[in-house]
C-alpha cells in the first residue's frame, strides 16, 4: 500500500491565544480625559448602569468609582493606583460630601430577603473596622434612595422610595424622609400630610431644610436639625423649592404640570415678597448675586415657545429672549463665581422698575352662569387651603399655636361629651334650667363646654318660649290657627 505525503505551510496555521480578562470583557467603555491636555488618563470596564459615573471632591484631590461590591478611591487623579477601598456587600449608591477636606462619603446598601436597607457615613480614608462608620441609619420601604449632603458636610437627608404603595393610597409608590448626622444622630422626618415628596433642599446655612410634600395642593415646611417644624407655608400649587445662594430668600414654585406660580419669601421674617408667574417653565436657577433668577422653557421637555426670562426677585421681568420658531433652546446657565463674592443685601418689598413690567397674576374670578350672577355668592372650594403658620411656638413644649389650640379644644370637648353626656339627660337639664328662678340682674348661664349640647339646649328653650307665648295669646282670647292649636295640645 502506497502512502501519500501532505505538506503545509506553518505560517498559515493560526494558534488560538489564551483568553484574558480584557478580551472577555470587550472594549473599555469608560474613559477619563484631561480636558487641558486632551490626554486619555485611564479607561475602565463598567458593567453597571447605576452609579457608573465617577465622582470627585470639590478640590478634585479625591475621586471614587463603584466596582462590584467596592468603592475604589483615587488621589490626585492618579488612576493607575487605588489609594483606598471601601468594601460593602450589595452597595449600590454613594455620594461624596461637598466642601473642603476631610472628605466624607455616604453609601447606600438595599435590604436583602426582608432585611432593612441602610445608609452609612464614612470619613476618608477611615474605612477599616466595624466601628469606622460615623453614623448608620437603617430603614424599611426603600427600593431606591436619594442622598443629599448639606453645605457644611455635617448631615445627610435620605429620601427613600418604593415602587409600589402597598396601602393603595398612591400609584407612584411610597416615600419617607430620613435625617442622618455625622455625630451619629438620626431620625425620621415626620410629615403631617400624606402623599409624595416632591422636593427636599438644604438651606445654605446648613441648619435648616425645606420639604415640599403631600397630595395637591402640596404643603411646604421648614425643619431644623432636630427635625422639628420651624415654619409651615400652608398649602398651594407647588412642587419645587429654591434657596438663594446667600440663604436669605426662598422661592416656592409649581413647574411641570402646574401653571408656573412662584412665591418669593423672606426667610428671616417669613414674609411674602412677591408672587410672579412663569408658565411653561422647565428650568429655574438663582443668580450668584442673590438678586436675580432665570426661568427657561427648554427642549426636549418642550419644543414650543423656547426661551428664557431674567427676573428680579421682587417680581418684574428685566430681560426676555424668545427663540425663533425653527430653533430650540437646550440649556441656560449663569456665570459661576466663588462663594462670598456677592454678600447678602437688604431685602426689598417694593418692585424695581422694568420696561417689561411685572407678571403678577391678576385675581381670577370664578365663572358664574347668568342665572346665578345676581344672587348671593356661596363658597364652593374644591380644597380647603391652609394658611402659613409659624411653628416655633410649638417647640417650647406645651405652647401651641392659636389654630392648633382651637382644634385641640374642639376634640377634647367632643370626646368629653361622648363619654359623659347621655341623650336622655338633655331634656332633664333643660327643664331644670327653666325651673330655676333667674333675677333680672343675674349673669348669663354658663355653657356646658360641649357645643353640641349647648345647641340642643338652645333649641329646646326656643320651643318652650314659643309654647308660653301661645298660652298667653290663648288666655287673652286671641284665636289660634289649627297648627298652633295642635302644637299647644301636644305640649
Amino acid at each position: 500500500m502506497q502512502m501519500k505525503r501532505y505538506s503545509f505551510d506553518s505560517s498559515l496555521l493560526e494558534i488560538p491565544k489564551p483568553e484574558t480578562q480584557e478580551t472577555a470583557q470587550g472594549e473599555p467603555n469608560l474613559h477619563l480625559w484631561d480636558v487641558k491636555t486632551g490626554e486619555c488618563l485611564k479607561s475602565f470596564y463598567q458593567k453597571k448602569m447605576q452609579s457608573w459615573c465617577p465622582s470627585w471632591s470639590d478640590d478634585e484631590s479625591i475621586s471614587v468609582r463603584s466596582v462590584n461590591n467596592e468603592l475604589h478611591f483615587f488621589e490626585n487623579n492618579s488612576f493607575d493606583t487605588i489609594a483606598s477601598k471601601l468594601h460593602l456587600q450589595k452597595v449600590t449608591d454613594f455620594v461624596l460630601s461637598p466642601g473642603s477636606q476631610p472628605c466624607k462619603v455616604a453609601v447606600y446598601v438595599p435590604g436583602v430577603k426582608g432585611g432593612p436597607s441602610f445608609v452609612r457615613l464614612y470619613q476618608y480614608p477611615n474605612f477599616a473596622g466595624p466601628t469606622s462608620a460615623l453614623a448608620n441609619k437603617s430603614f424599611f420601604k426603600a427600593d431606591r434612595v436619594t442622598m443629599l449632603w448639606n453645605k457644611k458636610a455635617t448631615a445627610v437627608l435620605v429620601t427613600a422610595s418604593t415602587e409600589v404603595d402597598k396601602t393603595g393610597a398612591s400609584y407612584y409608590g411610597e416615600q419617607t424622609l430620613h435625617y442622618i448626622a455625622t455625630n451619629g444622630e438620626g431620625a425620621v422626618v415626620q410629615l403631617p400630610k400624606n402623599g409624595p415628596i416632591y422636593d427636599v433642599v438644604w438651606s445654605p446655612n446648613s441648619t435648616e431644610f425645606c420639604v415640599v410634600y403631600g397630595f395637591m395642593p402640596a404643603k411646604v415646611t421648614v425643619f431644623n436639625l432636630k427635625c422639628d417644624p420651624v415654619f409651615d407655608f400652608g398649602t398651594g400649587p407647588r412642587n419645587a423649592a429654591y434657596y438663594s445662594p446667600q440663604g436669605h430668600l426662598l422661592v416656592l414654585a409649581g413647574f411641570g404640570n402646574l401653571r408656573g406660580q412662584m412665591e418669593v419669601w423672606d426667610v428671616k421674617k417669613y414674609k411674602l415678597v412677591s408672587k410672579p408667574q412663569a408658565p411653561d417653565s422647565t428650568f429655574f436657577s438663582w443668580c450668584p448675586d442673590g438678586e436675580h433668577v432665570v426661568t427657561a422653557t427648554c427642549a426636549p421637555r418642550l419644543r414650543v415657545g423656547n426661551g428664557y426670562k431674567i427676573w428680579h426677585y421682587t417680581g418684574p421681568v428685566l430681560h426676555k429672549y424668545d427663540v425663533p420658531p425653527d430653533g430650540e433652546l437646550w440649556e441656560v446657565l449663569w456665570q459661576s463665581f466663588s462663594d462670598g463674592v456677592f454678600p447678602e443685601k437688604t431685602i426689598k418689598y417694593q418692585a424695581v422698575p422694568s420696561e417689561l413690567g411685572s407678571t403678577e397674576p391678576k385675581p381670577a374670578q370664578v365663572y358664574r352662569p347668568p342665572a346665578l350672577r345676581n344672587k348671593p355668592i356661596t363658597s364652593s372650594k374644591l380644597h380647603e387651603e391652609e394658611p402659613p403658620q409659624n411653628m416655633k411656638s410649638q417647640q417650647g413644649g406645651d405652647k401651641l399655636s392659636k389654630t392648633a389650640l382651637k382644634n385641640q379644644k374642639k376634640r377634647e370637648a367632643k370626646k368629653a361629651a361622648k363619654q359623659e353626656t347621655k341623650p336622655d339627660d338633655i331634656q332633664e337639664k333643660v327643664l331644670q334650667s327653666q325651673l330655676k328662678p333667674v333675677s333680672p340682674t343675674a349673669p348669663a348661664a354658663a355653657t356646658s363646654g360641649d357645643p353640641e349640647l349647648d345647641k340642643k339646649i338652645k333649641n329646646l328653650k326656643k320651643k318652650i318660649k314659643a309654647i308660653e307665648q301661645l298660652k298667653d295669646q290663648q288666655a287673652a282670647g286671641k284665636p289660634l290657627e289649627k297648627n298652633q292649636d295642635f302644637d299647644l295640645q301636644k305640649a
